[in-house]
């Protein structure tokens, strides 16, 4: 069980999570992936050690210490196995560029991660604001692959009911992040960057047409850092999209529209392993999806996840 609480202890401890042996013990993991098939598993810190409440120097304190432990478990596993089970992304304080961009270097040079986790936005920054760009200037120069996860979604204090944060809230912050990111002109001046959004790429693909047609009629509002239209960042024309998502759509239709939007060789296998909005056995929707051709599949299931984390 997780529990929090106020700094000075005023508060009394609030559960937040129930959490199982899965999330920390590798056993347990390196056994439920051999009883799923999963061969090589992406270790992340949970989100909620994003810690962008805390001081920037606090946090990458914090954050130093996940990473160890990350690239830790990794080189402990990999003479034990034929293959490496487990790769490591760190985790970096957005709400500080220096520190963030000190502590990609340390994990890539240093820990040989393949990049990095971060969230949506960087304490109410979006991801496409010019004071976040060294960071991902750094991580492009590096080769840093960046997998977005939502979190401190907005509005969540309509949200305390049904689950909303989860249901609503993350694919509505993944939304606004690659709206962002897309408006901003990011993609254009580092080409080189590798972003992958979470959850197939949350509520982006539902409102690709009206992000579309919102730059058409009102270029004044959403043209005025970059004046390419968001269908260029898509997939057309045989061409991959612009951007990585995983495959965690829950639903064989929203799948096939984001492969449709970004292509097959920008989806990667997302499990979201070990929480309850994951999928149990990982891939077993692609599996059970006839319409893929051997490539295809081979791509949903491994190809496009190698790629996006540079594993050879």
């Amino acid at each position: 069980m997780i529990e929090t609480t106020s700094l000075d202890g005023s508060t009394p401890p609030k559960r937040f999570r129930n959490v199982d042996p899965n999330c920390w013990d590798t056993s347990v993991r390196l056994a439920d992936m051999a009883s799923t098939g999963v061969n090589t598993q992406a270790l992340s810190t949970v989100p909620v050690m994003f810690a962008q409440w805390a001081k920037p120097r606090d946090a990458y304190d914090l954050h130093r210490w996940l990473n160890d432990h990350i690239a830790g478990l990794c080189s402990k596993h990999a003479p034990l196995h034929s293959h490496k089970p487990f790769v490591g992304l760190g985790t970096i304080t957005l709400t500080e560029p220096e520190l963030a961009c000190r502590e990609l270097e340390r994990c890539m040079v240093e820990l040989g991660l393949c990049g990095v986790q971060i969230g949506t936005h960087a304490a109410g920054v979006n991801l496409g604001d010019q004071q976040l760009r060294p960071i991902f200037r750094r991580a492009a120069e590096l080769g840093a692959a960046v997998f977005v996860h939502p979190w401190d979604m907005l509005g969540a204090d309509r949200m305390e009911r049904y689950w909303a944060r989860w249901l609503v809230g993350m694919p509505a912050e993944t939304a606004l992040a690659i709206t962002s990111v897309i408006f901003s002109g990011m993609l254009d001046e580092l080409p080189g960057l590798r972003l992958c959004f979470a959850h197939g790429a949350g509520a982006y693909p539902s409102i690709a047409g009206r992000v579309q047609h919102g730059f058409d009629a009102r270029p004044d509002l959403c043209a005025i850092d970059n004046p390419r239209p968001p269908s260029e960042y898509l997939a057309s024309g045989g061409r991959a999209g612009r951007f990585y998502a995983d495959s965690l759509t829950h639903d064989p239709a929203q799948l096939r529209a984001l492969v449709a939007l970004i292509g097959v060789d920008r989806v990667a296998l997302g499990s979201d392993y070990p929480f309850p909005l994951g999928e149990d056995r990982p891939g077993a929707m692609i599996d059970a999806m006839t319409e893929w051709t051997s490539l295809e599949r081979h791509q949903l299931l491994a190809g496009t996840a190698a790629e996006f984390l540079n594993l050879g």
